[in-house]
C-alpha cells in the first residue's frame, strides 16, 4: 500500500471511472496487460479495443480475463458495430496505448477502418495517446504532422519519458510505462473538481455594430478561445455563463449556459446582470470600441464617392466590471496587440483592474483570430509574468484555468 501511494499519489480517483483502452499492433502491446491490471486494481471499469495487428502480440482472451469484459476487435462485427457509438458516449476517458504510426495517421485523418478509430470518432470524452514506434518513424515529418493535428483537436499526448502530457514531440518514440499512464489519468481526474461550486462568466466572440439592416462594423474574432475556456472551466466543475457574440460555434455541456448576443450594448447588459454572482469572470470577447451614432432603417444606397459615418464609443465592459469587482472575485482580461505589446498590456491590466491579463500578439505566427492555435503571455497584477509556447487553444485554455486555480488556492 505504501508503494502504491508513492506511485499513485491520486489514489481512489479511478474508482468507478469508465475507461476505453485501445491497443494497436506494436511489440509494446504486451504492456497493455499491466496497464489493464493497474486500472482494474484502482477500481476503474475497462473496455478493451484491439486492432487485428495487436492480436498478434497479445491475445484478446488474456485481456478479456483481466478486464472481465469481451474484447472488441472488429468494427464490422454485429456486436462491435452496434456498440462503438455507445462506447464513445459511455467512457470517461479513452487511452490508445500503444499507438503505432499507422493508427496515429488514421486517428489524425479520421480513417475509420478499425474499431479503435471508429470509437474514437464517436468519443465525447478526453482522449490520451501513448505512441510506440522506432526513432526514425517518430521523427518523420508525417508523424510530427499527425501528432500536431491530433493535439490541435484537443487530444493529449503522453510524454514517453515521464508519463506527463506533452505539447510536442519528446523522447524517442518509446511508449510510456503503464504506471505513468495511470498517474496521468489520475492527474486529469483530480482537476475535474478543482472548480466545483464556482460560478464563472465568460464573454467570447465578436460584436456586430449595425450600420443599416444589412451592414455592420465587426471584427474577425471567431470565439474559439472563449469557447475553449468555457469548456475547460465546465470540465473542472464550474457553472459557466457563456456570453457569445455572433459566431457559428456551438457548445453543449451540462455546466454551460450560452447567452447569445449581437452588439456591444447587449453584451454589456448580459455581463452586467450576471457579474455580481460570478466568482470568476473572463473577458475574452473582441468588443467593438465604436458604433454608428445613427443606424439607417433601410439599406444605404450607393450614391456619392465617399460616405461618412459618425461613430460614438461603446460602453467599456471591462472598465465597468473592474470598478465593481469585489476582493473575492477574479477578473481576467485579454489584450490582442500589434506593437509595444507588454507595455500596452500592462497599462490595460492596471486601468481595467484585472487580476491578470492574457496577452497575444498578431506578430506571432499562429496567434490571433480565426485560427486553432494561440501563443500567450500571462501578466499578473503582482508583476509576475509567464510566457507560453504556441499551442492549440484547447491547451491554452488549460494554462489559463491553471493560473486561475493557482490564484484561488
Amino acid at each position: 500500500m505504501v508503494l502504491q501511494k508513492i506511485i499513485f499519489p491520486y489514489l481512489y480517483l479511478m474508482v468507478g471511472k469508465k475507461i476505453i483502452l485501445g491497443i494497436s499492433g506494436s511489440i509494446a502491446a504486451y504492456k497493455a496487460a499491466f496497464l489493464t491490471r493497474l486500472l482494474i486494481k484502482l477500481g476503474a471499469e475497462v473496455q478493451i479495443l484491439m486492432t487485428e495487428a495487436a492480436t498478434q502480440f497479445i491475445t484478446p482472451l488474456t485481456l478479456s480475463t483481466l478486464s472481465k469484459r469481451p474484447v472488441h476487435t472488429q468494427v464490422s462485427s454485429e456486436e462491435s458495430w452496434n456498440n462503438h457509438v455507445e462506447l464513445g458516449l459511455w467512457a470517461d476517458a479513452m487511452i490508445i496505448a500503444p499507438t503505432t504510426a499507422t493508427t496515429l495517421a488514421k486517428l489524425a485523418n479520421g480513417i475509420a477502418d478499425n474499431v479503435i478509430v471508429a470509437t474514437y470518432l464517436s468519443a465525447r470524452c478526453p482522449v490520451f495517446f501513448a505512441p510506440a514506434m522506432d526513432l526514425d518513424m517518430w521523427l518523420h515529418p508525417s508523424t510530427v504532422s499527425n501528432v500536431q493535428k491530433l493535439q490541435s483537436y484537443g487530444n493529449q499526448l503522453i510524454d514517453v519519458a515521464h508519463g506527463e502530457l506533452a505539447s510536442g514531440l519528446v523522447g524517442n518514440g518509446r511508449m510510456a510505462e503503464p504506471e505513468f499512464i495511470v498517474e496521468t489519468l489520475e492527474k486529469y481526474f483530480s482537476q475535474k473538481e478543482d472548480l466545483a461550486g464556482k460560478r464563472a462568466l465568460i464573454t467570447a466572440g465578436p460584436t456586430y455594430e449595425p450600420i443599416d439592416p444589412v451592414r455592420f462594423i465587426g471584427n474577425r474574432s471567431s470565439g474559439k478561445m472563449g469557447v475553449a475556456l468555457a469548456k475547460e472551466l465546465a470540465e473542472r466543475g464550474a457553472k459557466v455563463k457563456l456570453i457569445l457574440g455572433p459566431s457559428s460555434l456551438k457548445i453543449q455541456h451540462p455546466n454551460i449556459e450560452t447567452i447569445r448576443v449581437t452588439n456591444a450594448q447587449s453584451m454589456y447588459e448580459a455581463a452586467q446582470s450576471r457579474f455580481k454572482k460570478s466568482d470568476i469572470s473572463i473577458l475574452a470577447a473582441a468588443v467593438a470600441d465604436y458604433r454608428p451614432v445613427n443606424v439607417a432603417d433601410k439599406k444605404i444606397k450607393k450614391k456619392d464617392k465617399t460616405l461618412t459615418i459618425e461613430l460614438e464609443t461603446t460602453t467599456d465592459i471591462a472598465a465597468t466590471l473592474g470598478e465593481q469587482k469585489r476582493n473575492n472575485q477574479l477578473l481576467i482580461g485579454f489584450a490582442l496587440e500589434t506593437n509595444n505589446e507588454i507595455e500596452n498590456a500592462k497599462g490595460k491590466l492596471e486601468r481595467k483592474n484585472f487580476d491578470f491579463i492574457v496577452l497575444n500578439s498578431l506578430q506571432d505566427k499562429g496567434a490571433g483570430f480565426a485560427v486553432d492555435t494561440n501563443k500567450i503571455t500571462i501578466l499578473r497584477k503582482d508583476n509576475k509574468m509567464k510566457d507560453f509556447e504556441l499551442k492549440s487553444k484547447t491547451k491554452v485554455a488549460i494554462d489559463i484555468v491553471d493560473e486561475i486555480v493557482s490564484m484561488m488556492e
